[in-house]
């Protein structure tokens, strides 16, 4: 099921998600409704907090970037990426193992807003897959990135959060306007809400 995604200025997006303590029916259902919601529109990532779940669960994909490389390493060999994904990760734990790197960033709870971040360029990552088995693996580039991106999600960080001051100066006016019209549509359904009990 495709569901809706939080924009900038909803509460759900600085909440820390809790650890999900088993992988039940729910949270497979969750998971495979995030994978929708992330296709849909155009996603490579989605945490569990984008679509109002303080939860520490997140997927992703990303197959279909073709000029950003990644790369994966599975017990210290390295591994085909593509045939990893799309994947399922239950409090994934990120240790930044590379230099930092700095590259493009978006985030569909901030829909047309870009920014080059500065990341480390390679972490170990731990977590349970989509069956509560434990999965462990290195990876790099873009892969590397989309996972610390959504990894700050279940952290209530944004990636607004991890601009540089002048950057962030810029986009000022967009991300104001953002929130202001989110804040105004939580208003309104909020009223609604009241009014039809």
């Amino acid at each position: 099921m495709v569901l809706e995604v939080v924009k900038y200025g909803h509460p759900a997006l600085r909440q820390k998600g809790t650890r999900v303590e088993s992988v039940t029916p729910a949270i497979r259902q969750l998971a495979d409704d995030l994978y929708e919601t992330m296709h849909e529109a155009h996603g490579i990532g989605l945490a569990a907090q984008q679509v109002g779940h303080a939860l520490q669960l997140m997927v992703l994909d990303v197959r279909g970037v073709t000029d950003r490389p990644s790369t994966l390493e599975l017990e210290g060999k390295p591994a085909e990426v593509a045939a990893f994904m799309p994947l399922v990760l239950v409090n994934p734990e990120v240790t930044p193992v590379g230099p930092p790197a700095t590259g493009p960033e978006g985030c569909l709870s901030f829909p047309e807003i870009f920014a080059d971040i500065t990341r480390p360029e390679s972490v170990d990552v731990k977590g349970l897959d989509r069956n509560g088995k434990p999965i462990s693996f290195r990876c790099g580039g873009l892969l590397a990135r989309v996972i610390q991106h959504e990894v700050d999600h279940l952290h209530g960080i944004l990636f607004i959060d991890r601009m540089d001051r002048e950057t962030k100066e810029k986009l000022r006016p967009e991300l104001e306007e953002l929130q202001a019209d989110t804040k105004a549509a939580l208003k309104s359904a909020s009223r609604s809400t009241q009014a039809r009990r």
